[in-house]
């Protein structure tokens, strides 16, 4: 799964990161990396703190999507102050300009029955260090 967030990452951090001059060219796949892995991190964080519904009413498009996209903007955007000694307002236009759609591409692929790049149950799995394994994903789905 991480991979392939990293490479939907990549794939839309041409504005945002690439051609941004307040991250270094030297420094665009760190800055990627650190993106993705604020969106991983973040739905780990929920997962681990029982919040396997929270991830699975996001991937469905119900309530609170755009509050967890806000609350994964706001981290990844303190992590690229500390990491790259940017200002917040341009810490702020690269996560404006990034993870809105990320997570909109990440949504979209998964609930797209033929594209097989992202699928919820692996997705799942992934952020729960597996310890929802299959027949605890479908329980989590009954529940719903």
């Amino acid at each position: 799964m991480f991979e392939n967030l990293l490479k939907l990452v990549q794939e839309n951090a041409g504005e945002a990161i690439i051609r941004n001059p307040a991250i270094p060219d030297a420094q665009n796949n760190a800055a990627v990396e650190l993106a993705g892995n604020g969106i991983a991190d973040h739905l780990k964080g929920l997962a681990a703190n029982g919040g396997i519904e929270k991830v699975i009413a996001m991937f469905n498009g119900g309530e609170g999507k755009q509050a967890e996209i806000s609350a994964i903007g706001s981290n990844v955007a303190g992590s690229l102050m500390k990491q790259f000694g940017i200002s917040n307002e341009a810490a702020g236009n690269i996560v404006q300009n990034l993870i809105p759609k990320v997570m909109d591409q990440f949504v979209s692929k998964t609930n797209d029955p033929n594209d097989k790049s992202f699928d919820l149950q692996d997705i799942i799995g992934s952020i729960s260090g597996g310890s929802a394994g299959a027949g605890g994903v479908m329980d989590v789905f009954k529940k719903l």
